[in-house]
């Protein structure tokens, strides 16, 4: 039986991408949290046809930027590329999905 290994709690930021697969997707949006000083604790990806899915969570505890900053960031990354890209602070993400 596999075990996840429990992630860091703290100020963790959740974050959605959905669009058309092509080049340069993963890096446009690792890019901007790197730059802002996100660290990326886990990310997951699959293509779906021809449509990439992703969910990535980011540590925001050393964030050179505020969160509706980095949502703001990530929505205009999403749409140079051509992808939409949702950020949600993992509180507000595990409010609106509780069961």
């Amino acid at each position: 039986m596999s075990q996840m290994k429990e992630l860091p709690k703290g100020n963790r930021v959740i974050v959605s991408v959905i669009g058309p697969d092509k080049v340069g997707i993963i890096n446009g949006v690792t890019s901007v949290l790197s730059s802002n000083g996100i660290n990326i604790l886990d990310i997951s990806q699959t293509v779906m046809q021809e449509f990439l899915v992703m969910v990535l969570v980011g540590d925001m505890e050393g964030s050179k930027v505020d969160m509706a900053t980095m949502k703001d960031l990530l929505h205009e990354k999403g749409r140079e590329i051509g992808v939409r890209i949702d950020a949600q602070h993992e509180d507000v993400f595990n409010f609106m999905h509780r069961i």
